[in-house]
C-alpha cells in the first residue's frame, strides 16, 4: 500500500511538473486528463480564474476537476451529495465544471505535498525538487462541512521549501448569517496561536450588469463594478470608508440591447459586412430598418435636392435630412448628435439602413452618378473627403466626370469608403466636443495612411471606446476628469492591442467622487480578510449575492417571496468561509 502511494506522489508531481515547464516554455495551454477520473489545468496570470470570486488569485495556479465521463461509464455512478447541494455531472452535454468527492481531493492533496516534502526522502526524487504552483481542487460539498474547495500553497524561505499551507472552502446559501468578526477573529487567533492579527474588507457594487430580457437572445457581456478596499474592518457588512481604495471594474460588450449606440452600433455593423464582402466576394446583408427599398429611398432622396437646388435652399434640405436621419442615433441625451452631415454621409444613412443585396448596390449608385452627369444635383462635401464618390462629385463641378464601371466590388468599395469617412467624423465629433481627446490622440484611429482593412479595424475600437465611455457616463458623468482619464486609457490600450470586447478596464476613483453609487446601496459582495504574520496564513468569510462557486447548484427552498419577474425581494445570500492550517517541514 505504501510503495503504491509513494509511486503515486511521484507520478502526479512529474506530470504537474511537466505541465509546469511547458507553461514556461509558452507551450499549449490545454487542460490534460490525469488517471481517467481527472482534469487538471493551469491558469497562468491574466486567464479567468475561478478562485478570483473568493480570494481574489491572479498568479499561476493549478486547477483540478472531475473529468467529463462517457455516457455508458455514466449510468450506474452515484457520487455522495449533501442535501444542499446538486453535482450537476449527469451528462457529457453539461459544459460547467465537475467536482471531485472530497475524499478523492484530500487524497491528491496528500500526495501533493508527500512530494513537496524534503524530508520523503524514500521516495527517491531529485532533490531539491522543484517548487509548483499553488493546487486547487473542485470538491462536490459532500461532507459535514460543505466542501466546495481545497487548496495547497507552499511557503518559501530563500528558495527553499519551508512547509506548505492547506486551505479550506465551505460554501452555504442562508438567508441567517450568525457570524460576527469577533467571532472570526477569536477563531483565527486559537487555530494559529498568534496574538496579533490585522482585517482588511472588500466591497464590490453592481452598478450595472446586463439582465436576460428574451430567452431568445443571447445576454450581453457587459459589466460594470466598483471595487472598494479598506482596513481595519469595524464590523460584518460595514460600509467602505471614504479612506479606501476604489475601482471601477468595465467591461462593455458593443452593441448592449438597452444602450444608447444601437443606430451608430449598426452602420458599424454594415460597414464589416461591406468590408467582408470586398475582401472576400462573399456579403450577408443585414435586415433593413426601413420599409421602402433602397432604391425608392435615394430616388426620393435625389428628387428632394433636385427641387430645393431649383430654389437653392439645400442647407434647409440638409438640417432637415440630418434630423430625420439621425434621431435614432441617441434618445438618452448623452451624445450630441452631428447636424452636419454632407451630401455623402446622408447617402450613406440611406443605403446602410435599407439596402438588401448587390442589385441595390448598383442601381442606387447608377441614379446618383446619372443625377450628377444630368447636373440635377450639385450637393456640398466635407473638406478633406477623399473617397471615391467625392472625387466623382467634384468633377461634377466641372461637367467632365470619369466613367464609373459598376461591377465586380467597386460598388461594395465605393459605399465603405463613405461609411467609413461618416463613421470616423461621428466618432470625432463626440470624443472633441465633449472634450475627451484631441485629434493627435486619435490620429491612430482615424488615419487613412494604412490599408482599408486595417482602417476598419482601427473604427472598431474607436467604436468600442465610445461604448466604454457612454457606458459610464450616467455614473459618472459630472466627473470629467474620471470620464478623460478612462478614455485616455483605453486609448492607450488600443494603440498597443487588438480589440478585445472581454478586456477589463479599470479606472481608479477616489470613493468621496463615487460615494452616491455606493453609500445607501447592498454591496454584491462583502468580504472580510483576517491575517497574521504571512499573508498566506489567512480566515476569509464572505457573503455574496450569488453563488462564488461555478461548479455548485445550491437549492433556496422558499420560493414564497418570488416576484412577478421571478426575482427575490430579499436575495438569499451565500455564505462562503476559507480557513488555512500551515505544516512546517523545517
Amino acid at each position: 500500500m505504501w510503495a503504491r502511494r509513494n509511486r503515486a506522489a511521484r507520478d502526479f508531481y512529474t506530470r504537474l511538473l511537466q505541465e509546469f515547464n511547458e507553461e514556461k516554455k509558452g507551450s499549449s495551454k490545454d487542460p490534460f486528463i490525469y488517471e481517467a477520473d481527472i482534469k487538471v489545468q493551469l491558469i497562468s496570470k491574466g486567464q479567468p480564474n475561478p478562485l478570483k470570486n473568493i480570494l481574489n488569485e491572479s498568479e499561476l495556479v493549478f486547477i483540478v476537476e472531475k473529468a467529463p465521463l462517457e455516457k455508458e461509464e455514466t449510468s450506474n455512478i452515484e457520487e455522495p451529495q449533501s442535501e444542499e447541494t446538486v453535482i450537476s455531472d449527469f451528462s457529457t452535454e453539461n459544459a460547467g465544471p465537475l467536482a471531485l468527492p472530497v475524499g478523492r481531493a484530500r487524497q491528491l492533496i496528500g500526495l501533493y505535498t508527500m512530494a513537496h516534502n524534503p524530508n520523503m526522502t524514500h521516495l527517491n526524487m531529485n532533490q531539491p525538487v522543484t517548487a509548483l504552483p499553488p493546487l486547487w481542487i473542485r470538491c462536490d460539498s459532500s461532507d459535514p462541512e460543505g466542501t466546495c474547495w481545497l487548496g495547497a500553497e507552499l511557503t518559501m524561505a530563500n528558495d527553499s521549501i519551508t512547509g506548505i499551507v492547506l486551505y479550506v472552502v465551505s460554501c452555504k446559501a442562508d438567508k441567517i448569517y450568525s457570524v460576527t468578526l469577533e467571532s472570526l477573529k477569536h477563531s483565527h487567533k486559537k487555530r494559529h496561536h498568534v496574538s496579533s492579527i490585522t482585517a482588511g474588507g472588500f466591497a464590490q457594487y453592481e452598478l450595472f450588469k446586463s439582465s436576460v430580457l428574451d430567452e431568445t437572445v443571447i445576454p450581453s457581456q457587459t459589466m460594470i463594478t466598483l471595487d472598494l478596499s479598506w482596513s481595519p474592518v469595524d464590523e460584518i457588512l460595514q460600509i467602505p470608508p471614504l479612506s479606501s481604495t476604489a475601482t471601477l471594474n468595465i467591461k462593455v460588450e458593443s452593441g448592449e440591447l438597452r444602450g444608447c449606440l444601437n443606430h451608430l452600433y449598426r452602420e458599424l455593423k454594415f460597414l464589416l459586412v461591406l468590408a467582408e464582402g470586398v475582401r472576400t466576394g462573399v456579403t450577408e446583408w443585414l435586415e433593413p430598418l426601413e420599409a421602402k427599398s433602397a432604391i425608392e429611398l435615394v430616388q426620393e432622396f435625389l428628387d428632394d435636392l433636385n427641387k430645393l437646388d431649383e430654389f437653392g435652399d439645400s442647407a434647409k434640405n440638409e438640417t432637415e435630412t440630418v434630423k430625420h436621419d439621425t434621431a435614432a442615433v441617441d434618445r438618452a441625451v448623452l451624445i450630441t448628435v452631428r447636424g452636419d452631415l454632407d451630401f455623402a454621409e446622408q447617402l450613406w444613412c440611406k443605403m446602410s439602413s435599407s439596402v438588401v443585396s448587390y442589385q441595390d448596390l448598383v442601381k442606387c449608385f447608377t441614379l446618383v452618378i446619372q443625377s450628377l452627369q444630368r447636373g440635377d444635383i450639385q450637393p456640398w462635401l466635407h473638406s478633406g473627403s477623399s473617397s471615391w464618390l467625392s472625387r466623382l462629385i467634384h468633377q461634377s463641378y466641372h461637367g467632365a466626370m470619369d466613367t464609373v464601371s459598376l461591377t465586380g466590388t467597386a460598388p461594395l468599395q465605393m459605399l465603405l469608403e463613405i461609411g467609413l469617412d461618416k463613421l470616423k467624423k461621428d466618432y470625432i465629433s463626440f470624443f472633441i466636443g465633449q472634450e475627451l481627446a484631441s485629434l493627435n490622440h486619435l490620429d491612430y484611429f482615424i488615419s487613412p495612411t494604412v490599408d482599408i482593412q486595417e482602417q476598419i479595424h482601427r473604427v472598431q475600437k474607436l467604436h468600442h471606446i465610445l461604448e466604454i465611455t457612454v457606458s459610464c457616463m450616467r455614473f459618472i458623468k459630472s466627473q470629467h476628469e474620471l470620464l478623460f482619464s478612462l478614455t485616455q486609457s483605453c486609448i492607450r490600450y488600443y494603440k498597443q492591442n487588438p480589440l478585445d470586447e472581454q478586456h477589463i478596464f479599470q479606472l481608479p476613483v477616489r470613493p468621496a467622487a463615487v460615494k452616491n453609487l455606493y453609500q445607501s446601496e447592498k454591496p454584491q459582495k462583502w468580504r472580510v480578510e483576517i491575517n497574521s504574520g504571512p499573508k498566506k496564513i489567512k480566515t476569509v468569510c464572505q457573503l455574496s449575492d450569488g453563488s462564488p462557486v461555478d461548479h455548485l447548484s445550491f437549492h433556496k427552498h422558499d420560493f414564497s417571496e418570488l416576484t412577478l419577474n421571478g426575482s427575490l425581494e430579499e436575495r438569499t445570500p451565500f455564505t462562503t468561509m476559507v480557513t488555512c492550517s500551515q505544516v512546517h517541514f523545517k
